[in-house]
């Protein structure tokens, strides 16, 4: 009998113990929580005259305005800073993570014909392997990035170009290459990058800054990838200020605020070289808890090339992502 009162002392217990648990929220079994989104900041440059080179983006960049920020001289367009640091010997120009930089124009055609009259240097395009005539901006060849099937098919077909809008490529100072790219409210764009494997550096952006997964088009959420992110490389295709071509597939895209990340395979063999000392050192992001965020991505594995320090009068932090790309993290309330 002692047994029997002593067994159903424990069941009543135990099933007791097991409302009171369920009834409770379990921390430990809640997802982890999302970065919150940052806000593209600023790129900074390398500069041998950083006086020269405001003075060329000033006259390029309609709207753009000189600033002072974090004791760097600076330009703005819209919300964004360029900040260029003096150097005294011309920095690097090897591939790195950053290709180039971009706008949007009003009128990228009638901007071209104002930057040939100014004497800015453009980067021509090839838009065959063959030989074929070379362009100044991408609406004088046939629509999109093709192939040389794709080439061969709309020559077929009698494709003619569009005249209208497109995007060309120019050197800028100390060999920054930018991009104007129409048509449309003049802003701050886009970084175009390379990275070894694109899909995973797009999942890494995402992960671990928050940056957002652009809509497919037709809207919807993009799908997020499943298995191996580590894609082999597609065919090369034209235009391309190189007579190979440039391989663009896989490709990935991200965005921070409306500032995309265009990611294309790294063109050739050789590693990427580090961001730092080069033409463009690095790209910011504005976060709004900077201790909190540092927190986080150390939890992650992420690698920190300086810790928290004063930045003006703010602080900022800087890591490195893929491929040995430098973001500093700049804390904005």
């Amino acid at each position: 009998m002692m047994s029997l009162k002593r067994n159903v002392s424990i069941a009543v217990f135990v099933v007791v113990a097991a409302i009171f648990a369920f009834s409770r929220p379990v921390e430990t079994q809640q997802p982890p929580v999302a970065p919150s989104a940052p806000h593209f900041h600023h790129i900074q440059l390398n500069s041998v005259n950083p006086a020269a080179a405001i003075d060329y983006y000033l006259k390029a960049i309609p709207g753009t305005t000189k600033e002072k920020i974090a004791g760097f001289d600076a330009v703005k367009t819209n919300n964004i800073y360029m900040l260029f640091n003096k150097v005294n010997t011309p920095p690097s120009t090897s591939d790195t993570v950053i290709w180039h930089f971009g706008w949007i124009l009003l009128d990228s055609r009638q901007e071209l014909d104002r930057f040939k009259t100014m004497g800015l240097k453009t980067i021509q395009m090839y838009t065959d392997d063959a030989g074929g005539p070379m362009i100044d901006i991408t609406s004088d060849t046939f629509p999109g990035t093709l192939t040389k099937t794709q080439l061969a098919d709309a020559r077929a077909k009698g494709v003619q170009p569009t005249r209208m809008a497109g995007y060309q490529y120019l050197l800028g100072p100390d060999g920054a290459v930018w991009e104007n790219n129409g048509n449309g409210p003049v802003r701050f764009d886009h970084l175009h990058l390379y990275h070894e494997n694109p899909v995973c550096a797009q999942e890494w952006y995402i992960t671990h800054l928050g940056t957002i997964r652009p809509p497919m088009r037709g809207g919807g959420p993009s799908p997020v990838p499943t298995g191996d992110c580590k894609i082999a490389y597609g065919e090369p295709s034209w235009p391309a200020p190189v007579k190979q071509g440039f391989v663009r597939q896989p490709g990935g895209r991200t965005l921070v605020d409306d500032v995309g990340f265009y990611i294309l395979p790294k063109q050739g063999s050789a590693p990427l070289a580090p961001t730092r000392g080069s033409v463009v050192d690095h790209m910011g992001l504005s976060v709004s808890d900077l201790a909190a965020t540092v927190t986080r991505l150390k939890s992650e594995g992420v690698k920190f090339i300086e810790e928290i320090h004063p930045w003006g009068t703010s602080r900022a932090a800087m890591i490195e992502g893929p491929d040995s790309v430098a973001i500093e993290l700049v804390e904005v309330k």
